[in-house]
């Protein structure tokens, strides 16, 4: 008879210890451990290695081929996985609950090549509810086999007899192994199950997708080592009141970590957003002061998106500082930089900055838009409607260059933009766009006067 023993898991990092630690030694994080009942047994087959052959090889002597990929049926989920997905790959797709990472799934599956053959596992609703949501969405392949199966092991069967070339299981947190003794959704039996669709995935040349529960702060559910264990992770996010959501990979081993995909919530479910720019640009309010149209790279995508400021006098002692989908901290920055070196008393007033659109905006290229945003709403005085301007900026007030100068004045012009305020120190010589005024500019004080 199996032996039971009691372990203590870290929920972030998934640190085992066999009693209960107030600060956990792996992460450093408090109160973070968890009891679970464990089973002890034989162990050595549990983790058996993927790869048939151990010994070590010089490189040199390897020989690999370029990965395989297969066409998800939309360019944007295309463009993040890197130009497809990768056969045998295992890709792990978060985000908040009703965000749409279930629809975006099922939707791949119906848009897949018809040749394919899918195996769509739920655990969270059963084949009459999915089926029901694939009527609303429309007609697609005919080789899709649902299940609700929950047990790990049953569905690891039911791949193996069925031989898809596609596997999702939604989600992680809702499936089990019988050889752990604990509640679906905790620190082993995720990492237990991740593991087995990982081993399967790889002997079976099979893709996986698993969609994972988000914490309330944001971060997937579970060991901080089920991100490790996977090759891609795809991080899908959205304002709750906004139609438009993004994907953009967290974590990529064939592919780049900076590209998005932008849909469009609708009631027949998600589509893509092929020009994001000009969708995030509608309804923008014309000669108003506290605007700014910036160009900010996703990747290798530029997307112009509107900056707005606004300040107004604090009633408090100390002012508030609000921003949505900046960085807080650059922000904060930044208004010691306009108050130091353009002469902008901020100290009493509150300042809020807002990203529209729902993106959020983390890159440095951001801060002259920021600047120019706050200084418009001080003066009353509107940037312009034809204006957009990215650029870097330093502690001194100095503007900075950014990489894809060309690329973001291109995006600028074919929408219509006439004047382009960009860091002086730009070398590319190939900006001469005609019915496009390019403005270079070294410092803060030098862009308000193009400006104002």
């Amino acid at each position: 008879m199996a032996s039971v023993k009691t372990v203590f898991y870290c929920s972030e990092c998934g640190y085992e210890s066999p009693k209960w630690l107030g600060k956990c030694p792996g992460c450093e994080h408090w109160n973070t451990f968890t009891e679970e009942v464990m089973k002890k047994e034989a162990k050595q087959n549990r983790y058996s290695s993927v790869v048939t052959n151990s010994k070590p090889k010089k490189m040199s002597d390897i020989e690999v081929g370029k990965e395989i990929r297969f066409i998800t049926g939309y360019r944007e989920l295309d463009r993040v996985l890197g130009n497809g997905a990768v056969i045998g790959s295992v890709n792990l797709v978060g985000g908040d609950p009703g965000i749409g990472k279930s629809t975006l799934l099922l939707q791949m599956c119906l848009n897949i090549q018809k040749n394919f053959k899918i195996l769509y596992c739920s655990a969270e609703e059963s084949v009459e509810q999915i089926k029901l949501r694939a009527n609303r969405l429309k007609d697609g392949n005919e080789n899709i086999f649902l299940s609700s199966n929950t047990n790990i092991d049953g569905l690891i069967a039911d791949a193996q007899t069925l031989k898809p070339n596609v596997v999702i299981v939604d989600s992680i947190q809702t499936v089990y192994a019988e050889d752990i003794s604990s509640a679906p959704g905790s620190v082993s039996q995720v990492r237990e199950c991740t593991l087995k669709m990982t081993r399967f995935a790889k002997e079976n040349n099979i893709t996986v997708f698993i969609v994972g529960h988000v914490t309330k702060e944001g971060m997937i559910a579970g060991p901080k080592v089920l991100e490790h264990m996977v090759d891609c992770v795809l991080q899908f996010e959205g304002e709750r009141y906004s139609n438009f959501r993004i994907i953009r990979a967290v974590k990529n081993r064939y592919g780049s970590t900076d590209e998005i995909g932008v849909f469009e919530m609708t009631d027949r479910g998600l589509l893509e957003v092929g020009n994001p720019s000009q969708v995030f640009l509608e309804g923008r309010p014309k000669n108003v002061s506290g605007t700014i149209v910036i160009c900010t790279m996703e990747g290798t995508r530029p997307i112009l998106a509107e900056i707005q400021g606004l300040t107004a006098h604090s009633a408090y002692a100390a002012p508030r500082r609000m921003t949505t989908g900046l960085d807080f901290n650059r922000a904060s920055m930044i208004m010691a930089v306009l108050e130091k070196k353009a002469g902008f008393n901020l100290s009493s007033s509150d300042i809020y900055l807002n990203i529209t659109g729902g993106i959020k905006v983390m890159e440095p290229a951001a801060d002259l838009g920021i600047c120019l945003a706050v200084a418009s709403n001080i003066k009353n005085h509107p940037v312009g409607d034809d204006t957009v301007a990215f650029g870097e900026m330093g502690l001194t007030g100095e503007i900075r260059n950014v990489s894809f100068v060309e690329k973001r004045v291109n995006e600028a012009f074919k929408l219509g933009f006439k004047r382009c305020i960009i860091p002086y120190s730009t070398n590319s010589e190939s900006l001469s766009l005609e019915g496009m005024e390019i403005i270079r500019v070294k410092n803060i004080l030098e862009a308000f006067g193009a400006v104002f």
